[in-house]
């Protein structure tokens, strides 16, 4: 069976030019159109905006204690530096913004703070799309690469009047989006554990070539997922700091559990990693152990052949008994192609009987 690596989609990643001065902004290679949304509230109202510009954000957030803007597709640049000069935002926060591919990390900026994720998605390939996240008094902003549904369920939760989230401030609806992000990793994760389940049952069962090449396959995604997994939960651990004075003391509650979630899923992600590093070994034991069964068949086999052919080519000299008595006086036997057989039966038996002593058969 061909061992051909399934089609991989490249990693997306944008660096600013070698040698380009600090906050330098470039739009990444392939960037999807940027679309710009809104979502403010405040006691008893809420209001949503499909296209906002500049001017309708200032009004929102005059208007309104929390404000929630969301930007899909990083392709118009322009744009995006005519909204975060607007809002304050550092430059070097909207180049790493621009700059996909961002190890998580939270930073703290003079004005605002800013903190970098991955959400995965499950197709016929692992994929990531990075999550920009801009946090000011009453104002998130959340950016992704493109199109992504992993917070719908915090915009409907905040449609439907959820006390929680319509009756707290900025701080709670930053928990809400970062436990969004943090549980997108954990249906991916069950889908793994489940086909490492499958796998080590089908390597001890019978392996086969395509156990390993699914085996390297999960690794590789696994290893993907821990790259973002494990600094992940160290930005979540960053937002519980008091030196930062982000949450209030209710929010720092609920926070806690999604500290709890994001180191979970880093956990989950060395185990399943390391899970399927045994996999490999245990694959590679037992067909090393089946290729040893084999050579012990074939080793056995030769065995049993040498005396035979030793006895055959001997008789076979075809030295003349006319000239010399000493010339296999076998051969004027009676019995003497009997005798022939059954010196090889003896010689095989003999083996046999020995190789069992031995273990060789057990």
């Amino acid at each position: 069976m061909s061992l051909t690596p399934r089609r991989r989609i490249p990693l997306h990643q944008s660096h600013a030019r070698v040698g380009a001065s600090p906050g330098t902004l470039n739009s990444p290679d392939g960037a999807g159109p940027t679309s710009v949304s809104a979502m403010a509230w405040g006691p008893g109202e809420l209001v949503e905006h499909d296209d906002i510009d500049v001017a309708g954000l200032a009004e929102l957030r005059a208007a309104h204690p929390v404000v929630w803007v969301t930007i899909n597709g990083l392709g118009d640049l322009d744009r995006l530096v005519r909204l975060g000069d607007a809002l304050g935002f550092h430059k070097l926060a909207l180049e790493d913004m621009l700059n996909v591919g961002q190890r998580p990390k939270l930073d703290h900026y003079e004005v605002h703070l800013y903190g970098v994720a991955r959400v995965p998605h499950q197709g016929e390939v692992l994929q990531t799309q990075q999550v920009s996240l801009f946090v000011d008094d009453g104002l998130l902003v959340t950016v992704f690469e493109k199109d992504s549904d992993v917070l719908d369920g915090v915009r409907e939760r905040a449609r439907n009047g959820r006390p929680l989230i319509r009756n707290s401030g900025v701080d709670y609806l930053l928990y809400a989006v970062t436990d969004a992000v943090v549980d997108s990793y954990f249906p991916l994760l069950e889908r793994f554990g489940q086909s490492l389940f499958d796998m080590e049952t089908g390597v001890l069962d019978n392996p086969r070539k395509q156990h390993i090449g699914k085996l390297y396959e999960l690794k590789r995604d696994l290893v993907t997922l821990r790259r973002y997994a494990v600094p992940l939960r160290d930005v979540v651990e960053g937002l519980m700091k008091p030196d930062l004075d982000l949450l209030k003391p209710q929010t720092r509650t609920f926070m806690k559990d999604c500290v709890d979630h994001a180191r979970h899923a880093a956990d989950v992600v060395e185990n399943q990693a390391g899970h399927v590093d045994s996999l490999i070994d245990l694959y590679m034991n037992l067909v090393n152990l089946r290729m040893n069964e084999v050579m012990k068949v074939l080793t056995v086999i030769s065995t049993l052949f040498i005396p035979l052919s030793f006895i055959a080519g001997l008789y076979g000299m075809n030295f003349d008994p006319a000239i010399s008595a000493w010339n296999m006086p076998e051969l004027g036997w009676k019995f003497g192609y009997p005798y022939a057989l059954g010196l090889m039966v003896l010689c095989s038996a003999g083996l046999v009987a020995w190789f069992y002593r031995k273990g060789w058969f057990r």
